[in-house]
């Protein structure tokens, strides 16, 4: 049904998919070049809508919006970005909320002909999507690589034309076959289809190693580098669109030129013809009809690959006790390893590294070298689900690896280098367990075909941090039911850090004190078994034995897993974090007693998430906090601190005169989110701190002139390290002791950082940034520099990829 308003517009109400839309000002003229209307945009809109969806579907959506039209060369119409939905957006239009750094947004998902409908009535003319999709509400890896070439001023789209075939050369020898797409700007889209096993960092590194290449190759017709003054006569190879946080214009989007342009795919043969130009929507619904979408095979390829499918193709779930998820990988970005002992038909080791959602696995018929004289066997098998690096258990008789499964080792491990045919890691083993400690590996593809394809080298590699030389696999201590992983574990929830204003006034908060020690997740079985686990979920099981034999006594019920910090009091009964420092390192058991009895930590639990095989992850925060106090007492090394009573002015009041550190908000309706930052945990604190990361130190001067003088530090922003400045104070004798030590292990020759001064840089030693401290300051300079910091300490439950930047 349709009408004219009394300015002589019109007005339809349309159902579409079951939903109501009312479309108005179709009679308005978006592209006044050409006269093309917003009834002729919503008509293309709808002749290309399920090929468009097939490409947008489960991405968030991004709009470039022109409410006013384009307008023309003398009068440009005004467009806007819109990321987030606002509140006039109809109820039934499908979503996702993504967290980015200091906040989250609600994007559409253009997953069906109403939302594109919807899009095309508020005169969203560009849906520009990530390289990757969402499931359910999890950002998954990309399935797709794509190159933007860009021609600078003085190039036309035939030189894009040019550089395209010589990247898919290099694209094609790499097992990738490009489609290209007129992008309906000025250039060219490449895209080609990925199996999501890679993550968007990954392929990000890919793309611009290849942007490199061409540049290499071709320096009069290519630049890789975004400096504007450098692509003058040249194609920019822009290969940051692969970037988690980065969208390009959707396959069959329109564009806001002066002309209805659209970001149209097109095929080899089409690139080749003389008078190739951009094309308007009315040939690219011809050439649809025509041909077909040359992207097809691209989106197809990217749906069906399953990481797991072999490995439940090879399992029974109602005949193995191993686990046989149904659903797709995880999207876990964790780094830990595993080794089992498999006493099948041959006793053997199986090595499983977590990557991208899965446990990537070998089979170590000889298990991992004693040291570098000699290589074994490494036989690449399928990919294992990540709940696989908890099983223990005996696969029964007649099934896929029959025999029974233990673990030998397991922990975290550091990447050195990931390519297709070469791995280089350090495991982080656990003490006493089958590595002894840390272990640095190499994995080298044999490059065999047939079945000999699966056939990899594992090589045993002199690393400093390894405390001893490791006995032959299959003669050490098999792990004790202590620190062997028993059912799941969880990653601590994350706060991030705040002000009042971001209460926003809402008195349904708690407030905790903020302890100034580590986060512990808690693992109490039945029969007195006990595990702890660090943030980075390393097992501190054997460091902190007082507050192991604590949770025996205080917890009531027969399991649970709790959430704490471990800290250490000074004489007046505060927590010193400068204190726990000199507990947090230490695993040899004589050490450890010996610490016990001059440094006692306690353990404060704030959290429970499961209860006697009960999740609890689902309920309130208030919730949560009734059945704690009915799960765990407080007695001795452990103790459930209180909320405080009253506004956010009496905690903080109370908390300074504690000498604490600030303060924990939580929203009392608040969840769970496990191993997620969420704005329904605000940190307060009194004074500003900030986690870094160590990329370099310069000599000291006087009488530390044969030490560290300062530390240069930086958080990680993206696939870079972002210089924030030095740190020379706080710094006890011992302590530059023992970072000489450390920091000459990973001594590099290169420096980490994008951005260090030349006056920081001039005398400076670099190192791998990979340790992990705290700082306290005065204040961020302009220049995003720390202004007056002072050492804090050493975080080893921190990794260097979760360190961001707390503003």
């Amino acid at each position: 049904m349709g009408h004219a308003n009394g300015m002589g517009q019109t007005t339809q109400t349309a159902t579409v998919n079951g939903h109501r839309i009312t479309l108005t000002n179709l009679d308005k003229v978006l592209y006044p070049l050409t006269g093309t209307t917003k009834a002729d945009v919503l008509g293309y809109y709808a002749a290309v809508a399920d090929t468009l969806i097939a490409h947008a579907a489960n991405r968030p959506a991004t709009r470039k919006r022109w409410v006013h039209g384009v307008g023309t060369v003398e009068h440009p119409g005004q467009a806007f970005f819109q990321k987030n939905l606002d509140s006039s957006t109809p109820s039934w239009v499908p979503r996702v909320a993504i967290q980015h750094k200091d906040h989250a947004n609600e994007y559409p998902l253009v997953n069906d002909v109403a939302t594109l409908t919807w899009l095309g009535q508020i005169a969203a003319l560009e849906i520009h999507v990530p390289q990757w999709r969402v499931l359910g509400d999890e950002p998954q890896n990309p399935d797709r690589l794509v190159l933007d070439l860009d021609p600078g001023e003085g190039a036309t789209l035939t030189e894009c034309v040019e550089v395209a075939r010589l990247a898919r050369i290099l694209l094609v020898d790499m097992g990738l076959d490009p489609v290209p797409v007129t992008s309906g700007s000025k250039g060219i889209h490449l895209y080609a289809g990925l199996d999501s096993s890679l993550s968007s960092q990954s392929v990000s590194n890919v793309a611009h190693e290849l942007a490199r290449a061409l540049e290499a190759d071709h320096p009069d017709l290519v630049v890789s580098e975004m400096a504007k003054h450098l692509r003058t006569g040249k194609v920019f190879v822009d290969w940051s669109q692969n970037s988690a946080a980065k969208t390009t214009v959707t396959p069959y989007s329109l564009r806001g030129r002066f002309r209805p342009t659209v970001a149209a795919p097109r095929t080899w043969a089409e690139l080749e013809m003389p008078d190739l130009a951009q094309i308007e929507y009315s040939e690219v619904v011809a050439l649809l009809e025509q041909r077909g979408d040359p992207l097809a095979a691209l989106r197809e390829a990217g749906a069906t690959h399953d990481r797991l499918g072999e490995y439940r193709h090879l399992r029974d779930p109602a005949k193995t006790p191993e686990p046989v998820p149904s659903g797709p990988p995880s999207t876990s970005g964790g780094s830990r390893f595993v080794i089992h002992r498999h006493a099948a038909r041959r006793l053997h080791f199986d090595l499983r590294l977590e990557r991208n959602g899965v446990l990537v696995s070998w089979a170590l018929p000889k298990g991992i070298p004693e040291d570098g004289s000699k290589n074994h066997l490494a036989v690449h098998v399928e990919d294992h689900p990540l709940e696989y690096g908890d099983f223990e258990g005996i696969i029964p008789p007649g099934e896929y690896g029959a025999g029974e499964v233990t673990i030998w080792d397991q922990g975290t491990y550091d990447t050195e280098k990931w390519r297709e045919k070469e791995v280089i890691v350090t495991l982080q083993g656990q003490p006493g367990a089958g590595l002894g400690g840390a272990a640095k590996i190499g994995l080298i593809h044999t490059g065999g075909n047939g079945r000999a394809e699966q056939n990899w080298l594992v090589h045993r590699m002199h690393d400093s941090r390894e405390p001893r030389r490791p006995e032959k696999p299959g003669s050490m201590p098999e792990l004790s039911r202590r620190s062997t992983p028993a059912g799941k574990t969880l990653s601590p929830m994350l706060a991030t850090l705040g002000t009042a204003a971001d209460l926003g006034g809402d008195d349904n908060w708690a407030f905790e004190m903020k302890w100034d020690g580590v986060r512990i997740m808690a693992h109490v079985k039945a029969g007195g078994s006990v595990r702890l686990l660090s943030r980075n979920g390393n097992d501190v099981t054997a460091t902190y034995p007082e507050v192991v034999d604590g949770l025996r006594e205080a917890v009531s019920s027969e399991a649970a897993i709790l959430d704490g910090e471990v800290v250490a009091l000074d004489r007046k009964g505060r927590p010193d974090f400068s204190r726990l420092q000199k507990r947090m390192k230490l695993s040899r058991k004589a050490d450890v007693e010996a610490a016990e009895q001059s440094i006692p930590v306690n353990y404060l639990v704030f959290d429970l998430l499961e209860c006697d095989a009960e999740s609890l992850l689902k309920l309130p925060y208030t919730h949560r906090r009734d059945r704690l106090r009915e799960c765990v007492r407080s007695a001795g090394t452990i103790q459930v601190p209180p909320t405080v009573d009253g506004t956010l002015d009496v905690a903080m009041r109370t908390s300074r005169d504690l000498g604490l550190e600030g303060v924990m908000a939580k929203k009392q309706s608040s969840t769970y989110a496990a191993g997620r930052r969420s704005r329904a945990w605000i940190k307060l604190k009194h004074h500003l701190s900030q986690e870094v990361v160590v990329g370099g130190w310069r000599p000291g001067r006087g009488n530390r002139v044969n030490s560290v003088g300062s530390l240069l530090l930086g958080i990680p922003d993206g696939s870079r390290l972002r210089y924030i400045g030095r740190v020379g104070t706080g710094f006890s004798d011992k302590q530059l002791d023992d970072m000489q030590i450390r920091l000459s292990a990973l001594s590099r020759k290169t420096t980490p950082f994008a951005d260090v001064p030349a006056a920081d840089a001039a005398d400076a030693h670099w190192v791998t940034p990979r340790l992990v401290g705290e700082v306290e300051f005065a204040e961020w300079t302009h220049a995003g520099r720390l202004r007056h910091a002072s050492w804090r300490g050493w975080r080893p439950d921190k990794a260097a990829d979760e360190v961001v930047d707390e503003r």
